[in-house]
């Protein structure tokens, strides 16, 4: 991500760690929830997902730059009282933290959609080489730009970046909460993807 990211977490402006996605919460715990196994959380701010999904049995990596976000999330999940394994790094460098491949559930709350193309191409590398075959690959992106913080990710780009080897489950637009013009213009979406 990049400084635009870093300068919203210094000036403490981070409305993506305010909410708790409904698309979230139906893949952990709705009628059609997925059986809790290994999740990693790509992006994962202050840590308010990852920790939502540990509370519900799953094992969860959780990577971010960040390093204020990374003490605030472990303060939070120690806080909660689950087990995160919190990681310092760098989505398009995934193979750099040595995980060990077969995560079921891969989940992204908007930080695909920060990338530049070549980022995208490391990004999608990455998360190949760590989904288990018939993982979930949850992802909320704005598909419009918004300067300076991200040019956006149309559903055709995602759909072929993520091409071979995924298929498409299901998108639709993203309610996500903090209302501000800005999330508005960038006309948030979800994909969810299956792994082959």
């Amino acid at each position: 991500m990049g400084l635009a990211y870093r300068l919203m977490y210094r000036l403490g402006f981070t409305p993506w760690d305010r909410v708790l996605p409904q698309e979230l919460a139906d893949v952990i715990t709705g009628p059609n929830a997925l059986p809790p196994g290994r999740a990693l959380d790509l992006g994962s701010g202050f840590g308010t997902k990852a920790i939502y999904m540990a509370t519900h049995g799953w094992r969860v990596t959780a990577v971010e730059s960040v390093p204020r976000a990374l003490e605030e999330a472990h303060r939070r999940a120690s806080k909660a009282g689950v087990k995160v394994d919190f990681r310092r790094g760098d989505v398009t460098r995934l193979g750099d933290l040595k995980l060990e491949p077969g995560y079921s559930l891969l989940f992204d709350f908007g930080c695909f959609h920060g990338l530049n193309s070549g980022q995208r191409d490391a990004y999608v590398q990455g998360v190949n080489t760590l989904a288990a075959p018939g993982a979930t690959l949850l992802m909320m992106a704005f598909t419009k730009p918004v300067q300076p913080i991200t040019a956006g990710v149309s559903e055709a780009e995602v759909l072929e970046r993520f091409g071979h080897g995924w298929n498409k489950s299901w998108s639709h637009s993203a309610e996500i909460g903090d209302g501000s013009a800005a999330t508005r213009r960038g006309m948030p979406g979800w994909f969810c993807l299956i792994r082959n």
